[in-house]
């Protein structure tokens, strides 16, 4: 009989808790719940008002896995939805996970979580801005994290704070708290920021997503600033052979990374985190840290 748990006067069926999702790691559905329990105040301030997709992964990672943007069907009447602007209709409608009773309920369809960069409160203008550095083997963490210090240098020249993250896959996210502006001009200064990582690392960087061009370089991605498009939230746990989390890292950890494995987390290891550091990211949640876009160089894009 699936259980019924009560989460802030919300009545919610957690099922399966004793399966197995990560082979790998035996760990259960029910530590997966557990840990989005004990991370649920970070993390709900990464996606407050942020509409959601979900990459769903029902049986682990190592079964069916598929994206999904509209409400899942049987969602509850207390989950919030927003309208959203969509490129093939005029408006479309997802998931904006407000609340520990929401977080829980979408935790139990095991699933990443992915937002905008913009808020409901403002479809397609863009309050974040995100890179993501993908590495082409042999390339790895530690060329993502070179190119992720020019990033933050570059970003610094322009008066814009960078912050940094764990994919939770192969590759980092660099992230800056913005005043709010158009999606499209956002896109425009990071491509052609990611023109100028290419050209002042051209051993290390490409700006392009053609493959033929990524091995043994780090993709520096750009496209992810795009309105329609959604990058893996902060905490989220990842559809990876291990539990691997997306997991804020300190600025120092970047200069001292030596080796592959040094920025691989996975959910045990966040509450520790947490105790020691706190929310790495709560500045990109905090208006006042948020910089102003400079405009786009005349050309660029």
């Amino acid at each position: 009989m699936t259980p019924i748990t009560e989460v802030e006067g919300r009545s919610l069926a957690l099922s399966n808790l004793d399966k197995v999702l990560y082979a790998a790691t035996g760990t259960t559905k029910g530590e997966v719940l557990h840990y989005y329990a004990r991370t649920a105040a970070p993390l709900l301030a990464h996606l407050a008002d942020r509409p959601v997709s979900f990459l769903r992964y029902p049986d682990g990672p190592d079964g069916q896995r598929f994206f999904t943007k509209n409400p899942p069907p049987g969602t509850p009447y207390w989950v919030r939805i927003a309208d959203v602007p969509r490129k093939s209709a005029d408006t479309g409608r997802q998931v904006v996970v407000a609340d520990l009773a929401s977080l829980m309920w979408a935790a139990n369809l095991v699933v990443e979580f992915h937002t905008h960069q913009w808020r409901a409160e403002a479809p397609g203008h863009a309050d974040r801005l995100v890179f993501d550095l993908d590495p082409g083997a042999p390339a790895g963490a530690v060329e993502c994290c070179a190119v992720a210090r020019w990033l933050r240098g570059r970003l610094g020249a322009d008066g814009l704070d960078a912050y940094v993250k764990t994919s939770g896959a192969k590759g980092l996210h660099v992230l800056v708290p913005l005043l709010p502006a158009p999606a499209a001009e956002v896109s425009a200064y990071a491509r052609e920021l990611a023109v100028e990582a290419e050209a002042a690392l051209p051993e290390l960087v490409v700006h392009r997503m053609a493959r033929a061009l990524r091995p043994g370089k780090v993709f520096v991605d750009h496209s992810q600033n795009a309105a329609a498009k959604t990058t893996a939230a902060p905490y989220t746990v990842r559809a990876q052979r291990e539990p691997t989390v997306s997991t804020p890292v300190t600025w120092d950890e970047i200069e001292r990374c030596d080796a592959p494995g040094q920025l691989v987390f996975r959910l045990d290891d966040l509450a520790g985190r947490l105790e020691r550091y706190g929310d790495l990211l709560a500045p990109l949640t905090e208006r006042d840290r948020a910089g102003r876009l400079p405009r786009p160089s005349p050309g660029a894009g």
